[in-house]
């Protein structure tokens, strides 16, 4: 790709980058509040939805453009850059008549090649900053297709914005990070800044903090979070936004590290274990469910728990699996071992019932 520094006087040029604003411009006066509170706290580039794509409908779906002009307002009363999302052309045509400074394409948007090629015909030729979050789903090659896309019309100065995969069933995160797939992105493209959207990754204010020094470990050129002057009133996506105040203090505990490319690549390397073994916890309290639900249906037909027969099958074709993954079928056996006696404890806590 042909890119461009995405420069803007004013800014210092360091890590992190800090875009910070409400989920969604509810009021001009929330608007401006919040933006009034961050400029105090530091912040230089201030966000906030207009057009808010909801996975239901009923939900908060943005005040659509009367909003831009208070993000005019704060520009021209705050001297703050702003930047809001677009999904259509009739969103690009709004914004660059407002003349929004940055705009950010979601997850959602991106995830479909479309989609994607309308905004980069309506962007043709327009020299501004596009930021392109990740698809819904760990899929790099559309994501950089996406980006591809945008940069054939002519964007230049094009970023890249990490916010979590989905997935199902519940985790520790709204959005798993799945950290190898940005951090491949930029092994790929090492001129593309990539920011990471800690709110829609955690979905938690309490995961925020950890998930920012995450980023920054792992060398992001900086930060989108979602900042409300009165979170718990938000129309939406309340859990994850925090205060200004919340903002500046977490961004002071930042710690920044010019790392190494060795220390670098350690720190990756963790990150994936450390993703693979709570994909291991996901998917053991997923089969656990099973295993309780096959306690159920013995209670009910009085089948006794154990079943020998059963069990030699599972520890033989799970060894021989072990073994065509180069681990040793003693190992193997270890583990699910230890799985199936759980799952027996389990099961008779239901059958006595101990457990529902």
């Amino acid at each position: 790709m042909n890119l461009q520094p995405i420069h803007l006087p004013g800014v210092e040029e360091r890590r992190p980058l800090v875009i910070a604003g409400p989920c969604s411009a509810e009021t001009e006066e929330q608007v401006m509040h919040t933006a009034t509170q961050l400029a105090a706290s530091g912040v230089k580039i201030f966000r906030a939805g207009i057009w808010k794509p909801r996975t239901k409908p009923g939900g908060f779906e943005g005040i659509g453009s009367e909003g831009l002009a208070w993000l005019r307002r704060v520009r021209s009363e705050l001297g703050m850059y702003v930047a809001t999302e677009v999904a259509t052309a009739k969103h690009v045509e709004a914004a660059l008549a407002a003349d929004i400074d940055m705009l950010w394409i979601g997850a959602r948007t991106s995830a479909n090649p479309f989609a994607m090629q309308e905004l980069a015909d309506a962007l043709q030729g327009v020299d501004i900053p596009v930021w392109v979050k990740n698809p819904v789903n760990p899929d790099l090659e559309l994501w950089i297709g996406g980006m591809e896309r945008l940069n054939r019309a002519g964007i230049t100065r094009l970023g890249a914005i990490h916010r979590g995969f989905g997935t199902y069933g519940q985790t520790l995160y709204r959005n798993p990070p799945q950290w190898n797939i940005p951090l491949e992105l930029r092994r790929r493209h090492p001129a593309l800044p990539i920011l990471c959207d800690p709110s829609h990754i955690g979905g938690r204010r309490e995961l925020i903090a950890p998930l920012c020094q995450q980023a920054m470990d792992l060398s992001f050129d900086g930060l989108i979070i979602e900042s409300h002057c009165r979170p718990d009133a938000a129309w939406s996506d309340a859990s994850q936004q925090v205060t200004p105040l919340q903002l500046s203090h977490l961004l002071k505990e930042l710690i920044i590290r010019d790392t190494t490319p060795s220390a670098e690549r350690l720190t990756l390397l963790r990150k994936q274990i450390d993703e693979c073994d709570e994909g291991i916890i996901h998917e053991l309290a997923r089969r656990m469910s099973v295993a309780r639900e096959i306690g159920q249906f013995k209670r009910e037909h009085a089948v006794t728990v154990y079943q020998s027969s059963r069990y030699n099958e599972i520890l033989e074709q799970r060894a021989l699996q072990g073994e065509q993954h180069d681990m040793s079928s003693d190992f193997v056996k270890k583990i699910f071992e230890a799985i199936h006696e759980e799952s027996v404890r389990q099961q008779i806590e239901i059958i006595n019932g101990k457990r529902s």
